[in-house]
């Protein structure tokens, strides 16, 4: 058994009830919905980050008894992989039948919403963060701020306030990494920075001496990691076991313990949007409390996400069990249109049009303590 499943089975079990009817046509009831998160491969750790997340949520809605009965989450192993990604959103839609579906990373969420518009089942990305999954469609929504509100939180402090001009980014090879490599090739020249190399490695790679040879000729003020999982950490320990001093900057995948946890990592600056877990409203508070009784640990951004992303099926399901509707993704969406905001975590959150969310930024610096807010953004 892999370790993402020995970590995870007790607490599937716990939330994971079979319904005795199709969960995309449920009234009250006992009800499914879907995840597809790499379980297994060099990201699993994102697998279990985000399903604590979604797990917290369910035994939350379950307690509460939102839906007159148990809701359950059935997982897919994506292994962050869109092929992977791509099996399990056929499963999860035309085997298990659910209407609501947790999607993660650009590549997936991409590969996934086509499938999800045919079949009019939600999809929610609480990870991703390519700035192009705001135009996946009315099913594909996004309860993430994406990459380009990211590159625009840090850019401005990197530049007036650390006087860092000088930038060079090291990307994945895939959706994501073009995607910010897109956006700072855009937002650097009018901030007064200057992207001096655009460096990308592919999805797979692990060993970065090349790159890091090309990366100290050209000696930037800093270094725009935009990766994730594995690589990330690679990347960051082998350019300073390489002689690399420069600062190092990235986006919300550096809040992953492994990152906080590198020795070598220590000062990087990463984006994440701004949540006051100290805040004193009853959906935060009792989000950050049990989170900490459960896992003795705080909880993170991504975490909240896919709290939030369940949380926002229970209260959409709630609104239509009372209407008398089925709970199909169909009326899932109509509801959400139909619906102001949402209590979740971290306040009322609304969404626009497309199905995305905007929220304030914070920009973090890594300490070996858990972290700190350096400053935060409204961009």
């Amino acid at each position: 058994m892999s370790k993402w499943n020995k970590a995870w089975t007790a607490g599937i079990m716990a939330c994971a009830l079979t319904m005795s009817a199709a969960p995309g046509l449920a009234h009250a009831g006992d009800m499914s919905i879907g995840a597809l998160f790499p379980m297994s491969g060099p990201n699993a750790s994102y697998g279990d980050i985000f399903g604590s997340g979604a797990n917290l949520a369910a035994e939350h809605i379950n307690a509460d008894q939102m839906l007159g009965g148990k809701l359950s989450i059935q997982y897919e192993d994506s292994q962050a992989l869109p092929q992977q990604g791509v099996i399990g959103m056929n499963k999860l839609v035309n085997v298990e039948k659910v209407p609501y579906v947790l999607s993660a990373f650009t590549g997936v969420s991409k590969a996934i919403s086509t499938i999800a518009g045919r079949s009019k089942t939600v999809a929610v990305n609480g990870g991703g963060v390519g700035p192009d999954l705001a135009e996946l469609g009315p099913y594909f929504w996004n309860i993430i701020p994406l990459a380009n509100y990211e590159v625009r939180a840090i850019i401005p402090y990197l530049i007036n306030e650390r006087k860092l001009k000088n930038f060079v980014l090291v990307y994945v090879d895939d959706p994501l990494g073009q995607a910010i490599r897109k956006e700072m090739e855009s937002v650097l020249p009018g901030a007064g920075g200057k992207l001096v190399e655009a460096l990308s490695v592919p999805a797979t790679a692990q060993q970065f001496g090349g790159i890091a040879a090309r990366v100290r000729a050209a000696n930037p003020d800093v270094i725009y990691v935009a990766s994730y999982g594995s690589q990330q950490s690679q990347i960051v320990k082998q350019f300073r076991d390489n002689g690399i001093k420069q600062q190092f900057a990235s986006y919300t995948a550096f809040s992953i313990p492994e990152i906080n946890a590198l020795p070598e990592a220590a000062g990087s600056l990463y984006t994440s949007q701004n949540i006051d877990w100290n805040s004193q409203d009853p959906v935060t508070r009792r989000f950050v409390d049990d989170y900490r009784k459960k896992y003795n640990k705080m909880p993170t951004a991504y975490i909240a996400n896919y709290y939030n992303a369940v949380r926002m099926f229970g209260l959409l399901a709630q609104q239509l069990i009372k209407k008398g509707l089925p709970v199909t993704g169909e009326n899932l969406l109509k509801q959400r249109i139909e619906s102001a905001s949402f209590d979740l975590v971290g306040g009322k959150v609304s969404f626009a049009a497309n199905g995305t969310v905007t929220m304030p930024m914070q920009i973090n610096e890594i300490d070996g303590k858990g972290g700190k807010v350096v400053s935060t953004s409204t961009r």
